[in-house]
């Protein structure tokens, strides 16, 4: 039966994949030789390209009449061909596409025999929310499988109390140079705990970067999505050293006889320098998914193939589809079993990079029951109040066990004499109308903002100017809303009117002022003499 196989052949998981699909298929026919159907595995070379990709994967449908498409490798080239498969009727199973912009629900011949990318996010924000992380910046590369797991991510860090200030999106043709300014832009932020998802061939470039600018040291936390893991995609040596400290989850492998049989069977044939990974595990799992569903319907189907080879090409895709989605055993990677088009994990394992190794530190084993130190869920992990406790002291970047914790804001703050009823600095205790308004506004924060009041003795424009060189991060005192100012800060709005008044004499006045005394003294006087004179004549008058 022939089964088309599209690979990087030129990448690390590419290349493991294909040692793992071969030795597959001669473990699966050893172990059933009885079986009257055999796999023709037909594999192609996408060279990172998805036109590429797509065009083999085409070819292969059309003139091959495979039955089913075992691949493409990365998420973009999977987008192209999964809708090929659609109007071909021809599955596409991958087994390393895990963006979950993917959905096997919404395309019904693309089968995922892998994780959903979506599905570790809730072990990432357990960890930020162990360590009271309040903020978390998002480091991700610009590619399908970069930006479809962004949305899940900030959806399971707000859901924790935390919010992600800033995100930071490089493409991963970025050179060494738009990487280190990218990292200047991040550590400029207030931010010191930082969220990475990226594929192992960026990821690496980008730690070994930062720790030359000295981000990898005291101070910082990195966290690192599965796609970082050696389990799914080994990076270099010079990349684990400069990721000394960093957390990061990945998939729990259970460890079997069988497994560890075929780890030591793959060792000696192969000679690369990468070891296995998760992804060359599922490669393995889905040849073995696919003989035992083409064994299933392949038997009747080989006997009326060569009359209508259109007509059955289409029928035995959909009859695999349908084969594939109910197959149930126990794989090298645990146990297969696709719930909606793909596999469903259950624990993660939180890892800290120490040396050249990922060291175990915790475990999370479902929303329910959260972070654990031992894979067997003890109940006695649940009644520790605090839930960094769960987890094994980790080694922080640079070599400390002191953990990272948000950055307090610098807030600036004139010491000026004068109007005490606007700001007023007493041994660093701020009070007056503006920090009225400051703490009010803290108040109405739906989290805690730690900060830092720092006192400036200068002028206000060289105070206000600090926000600019990022000597501070905001200013709260009685400053006046300039034009020049507002070319570098922002202010809020203005809690009093501003402006200048002047007093200006003018002599008229005082000679209006005496005329006005003469005429009300007339007035007067001649009121009480008219009024004396009237009541005089009245009394000389006779009776």
């Amino acid at each position: 039966i022939p089964v088309g196989v599209v690979l990087d052949l030129n990448s690390s998981v590419g290349a493991i994949a294909e040692s793992c699909m071969t030795m597959a298929l001669s473990d699966f026919y050893a172990k059933h030789a009885h079986y009257r159907t055999r796999l023709d595995l037909r594999t192609r070379d996408s060279a990172d390209d998805i036109v590429t990709a797509a065009s083999e994967a085409w070819y292969m449908m059309k003139k091959e009449k495979v039955h089913a498409i075992i691949g493409p490798q990365r998420s973009a080239e999977a987008k192209f061909v999964m809708e090929l498969g659609r109007k071909a009727k021809v599955p596409i199973i991958s087994f390393s596409a895990t963006s979950p912009s993917l959905s096997p629900s919404r395309s019904p011949f693309f089968v995922r025999t892998a994780f959903d990318d979506s599905a570790q996010v809730k072990a990432i924000a357990a960890i930020i929310e162990a360590y009271s992380w309040l903020e978390v910046v998002l480091v991700y590369e610009d590619t399908d499988y970069g930006n479809g797991l962004i949305p899940y991510l900030v959806d399971a860090i707000q859901e924790v109390g935390a919010r992600v200030p800033y995100r930071s999106v490089i493409p991963p043709s970025s050179n060494d140079a738009e990487i280190r300014r990218e990292l200047r832009r991040l550590n400029s932020t207030s931010t010191r705990i930082f969220l990475v998802h990226m594929t192992a061939s960026l990821g690496s470039k980008f730690f070994i970067l930062a720790k030359k600018i000295g981000m990898m040291s005291e101070g910082y936390a990195w966290i690192v999505t599965e796609g970082l893991s050696t389990l799914l995609d080994p990076v270099s040596s010079e990349a684990m050293d400069s990721m000394e400290g960093v957390l990061g989850v990945r998939p729990h492998i259970p460890m079997t006889k069988c497994l560890e049989d075929f780890m030591i069977r793959w060792k000696k044939p192969n000679k690369m320098t990468a070891g296995l990974n998760l992804f060359g595990l599922w490669a393995y799992d889905t040849v073995w998914a696919l003989a035992m569903a083409v064994e299933k319907v392949g038997t009747t189907s080989s006997r009326s193939m060569k009359q209508n080879t259109s007509l059955e090409t289409r029928n035995m895709g959909k009859n695999l589809l349908e084969t594939i989605l109910s197959s149930k055993f126990q794989s090298l990677s645990g146990n297969f079993q696709l719930v909606k088009g793909q596999l469903e994990p259950s624990t993660f394992e939180i890892f800290n990079v120490i040396g050249s190794k990922e060291r175990i530190i915790g475990y999370w084993i479902d929303q329910q029951k959260g972070l654990s130190r031992q894979l067997k869920y003890d109940n006695s992990e649940a009644e520790k109040s605090d839930v960094k406790r769960r987890l094994k002291q980790p080694i922080w970047p640079g070599d400390t066990t002191d953990q990272p914790a948000t950055k307090k804001l610098r807030i600036g703050v004139p010491m000026k004499e004068g109007f005490n009823e606007f700001i007023k600095v007493e041994n660093k205790n701020i009070s007056g109308f503006a920090a009225d308004v400051f703490f009010a506004a803290l108040a109405k924060l739906p989290f805690p903002l730690p900060h830092d009041f720092l006192c400036f003795n200068g002028t206000y424009d060289e105070l206000l100017y600090g926000i600019k060189a990022t000597k501070y991060d905001a200013v709260v005192g009685d400053t006046t809303i300039v034009a020049n100012r507002s070319l570098y800060v922002d202010f809020t709005l203005p809690y009093s009117e501003s402006g200048v008044s002047m007093k200006v004499v003018n002599n008229w006045s005082r000679l209006v002022l005496i005329i006005w005394v003469f005429v009300v003294l007339i007035l007067t006087q001649s009121y009480t003499a008219n009024l004396a004179s009237m009541l005089t004549v009245q009394r000389l008058q006779p009776v």
